[in-house]
């Protein structure tokens, strides 16, 4: 083959691969791996604030050995989910992760000196900030993944999908028992009734 045939020949498979949309498919999927790799970015920054939170709760409250094995082990399944990079298995992990702090949180509210700590009170800044940078990530991680998705399911899009082993991809939503951690509530007990019992008070006349 001569060089002009080599070149009307991939002047061709171009033409072909930018018709049936191949170069916009590894667009949208490289724009889905660029958010990924945000959220993952966030995710990895809130487990690194964990022990710092849970060393500081242990000077008050070095007792509550149940709740600081319950975030170690929700810490150790977030950063596992990260390492994994399944977009599903990482939302069940940090919503797991939510319901554990919301727990730890929650042994503040019986140590009045923890909840004056500066420490304590700059990690829980910290944690929010980076609460709100996780939903911001996920909100455009979402969209993106919106994007490709529908893109490869349209024709002919959806032909060259097939050919290139493309496929639709997660989105970062938590499922099953991890949509709704547990919350955690701080109002009183309702008071219990009154003992019934004796003998039931007469009304009086006038």
């Amino acid at each position: 083959m001569n060089r002009r045939s080599a070149i009307a020949l991939l002047s061709a498979v171009l033409l072909t691969t930018s018709g049936c949309g191949y170069n916009r498919i590894q667009s949208l999927d490289e724009q889905v791996n660029q958010a990924q790799g945000q959220i993952e970015t966030q995710l990895q920054r809130r487990a690194d604030l964990i022990p710092n939170l849970v060393n500081t709760v242990k000077g008050y409250a070095a007792h509550e050995e149940g709740i600081f094995t319950e975030i170690a082990r929700a810490r150790g399944a977030l950063l596992g989910a990260v390492r994994g990079g399944d977009a599903e298995q990482m939302a069940n992990a940090n919503a797991g992760l939510t319901g554990a702090l919301g727990r730890l949180l929650a042994i503040s509210e019986a140590y009045p000196q923890l909840k004056a700590d500066q420490s304590f009170l700059r990690l829980q800044d910290e944690l929010a900030g980076t609460e709100n940078r996780i939903a911001v990530a996920r909100q455009d991680y979402n969209t993106s993944v919106g994007t490709y998705n529908n893109y490869i399911r349209q024709f002919p899009q959806t032909l060259t999908a097939k050919m290139t082993g493309a496929k639709a991809r997660k989105y970062f939503t938590a499922t099953g028992d991890a949509q709704q951690p547990p919350s955690v509530d701080f109002s009183p007990p309702p008071a219990r009734p009154a003992p019934s019992g004796g003998a039931t008070a007469r009304p009086t006349t006038p």
